[in-house]
């Protein structure tokens, strides 16, 4: 039995223990996001683990959304914890709430951030060096495959690239293909690289499909700050072009959950993943046929170099007993 199945095993022991633990313990129930999109599963399910095992709480999993997950906050005051939060696609609705004081942002997630974009695979750039822009694509959209992979339903990028698609009067130029998934978006890419056919569209990173199958970005247009922040709404009157900037991606908490629990708030604005390790779990985990939860696994029982200094030396001791 290798020690990602030995670990495996012992969550599920301490899991049937947890009600125990949680009688004696300081930290109470705690909701977090788990969003339809790996990265943010992997880290969801890291973060559940430390909390559970090292403080004692009781921890919800939420399942959710950008969108969905800044209309609960707006609406709800919940979850707790929203682990990977896409600043670029949260919108006005999570600015306000930040004004409003009702969120905190905890740490930005990622080292040294997020990437999104549109983007044709390495292979394709390489036989079409004229392909840099979406200009150069509209030009001549046989070469991509006459389409555009979009983004899901309900995805925060899925409204910006609606509005960038309406701006450049993308459908009268080529088909573009709403995905009803984040899965049936990364397999598009998949079959593309077995078949090393054409392949047009929106994807980001940190994720193991960007690590298994190299893409090249192309420029939609220059980056305007002001017609990005627009296109994040679904209601533009007036849709532009504007390439995505850099992407802070943050790990955020209602301010009733920093003013209830300051360990775990403390605990989660340590919480920061370099890319490249995530992107190392990620590709484990699409290698291995493994599960999100079995890629956290995976994390703790080789990275505790990381998350170590991540958790308080009481949670520090408690995990170090557990994972041998």
């Amino acid at each position: 039995m290798n020690k990602t199945m030995k670990l495996t095993m012992s969550m599920a022991v301490v899991a049937a223990m947890s009600s125990a633990t949680a009688a004696y313990a300081d930290c109470g129930e705690i909701s977090l996001t788990e969003m339809n999109w790996p990265s943010s599963q992997v880290i969801t399910h890291v973060s559940k683990f430390l909390m559970e095992q090292g403080y004692g709480c009781t921890v919800e999993l939420v399942p959710s959304a950008t969108v969905t997950s800044v209309a609960s906050l707006a609406e709800n005051a919940e979850p707790d914890i929203v682990t990977e939060l896409w600043l670029n696609s949260a919108g006005e609705a999570y600015r306000k709430l930040e004004e409003e004081g009702k969120v905190e942002r905890l740490t930005e997630v990622f080292n040294p951030g997020g990437v999104e974009g549109w983007w044709i695979p390495a292979y394709l750039a390489e036989t079409h060096p004229e392909l840099k822009t979406v200009a150069d694509v509209l030009a001549n959209p046989d070469v991509v495959g006459g389409s555009f992979n979009n983004c899901p339903v309900g995805w925060g990028c899925r409204i910006v690239n609606d509005n960038i698609i309406t701006a450049l009067g993308l459908r009268d130029k080529m088909e573009v293909f709403d995905h009803g998934s984040g899965e049936t978006l990364a397999t598009s890419i998949a079959a593309a690289y077995e078949d090393q056919a054409p392949w047009f569209g929106y994807y980001w990173a940190p994720t193991a499909v960007l690590g298994k199958y190299p893409l090249i970005q192309i420029k939609i247009g220059d980056i305007d700050e002001a017609v990005h922040l627009a296109n994040q709404s679904a209601d533009n009157p007036n849709p532009g072009v504007s390439d995505f900037p850099p992407a802070p991606v943050l790990t955020v908490a209602t301010s009733a959950l920093t003013e209830r629990e300051p360990e775990i708030a403390e605990l989660m604005r340590n919480v920061s993943f370099d890319i490249e390790i995530l992107n190392s779990i990620l590709a484990w985990a699409d290698d291995n046929g493994a599960s999100t939860e079995e890629a956290a696994v995976q994390f703790i029982t080789t990275r505790s170099d990381v998350w170590s200094g991540w958790v308080n030396d009481a949670a520090r001791e408690k995990l170090a007993a557990l994972i041998k």
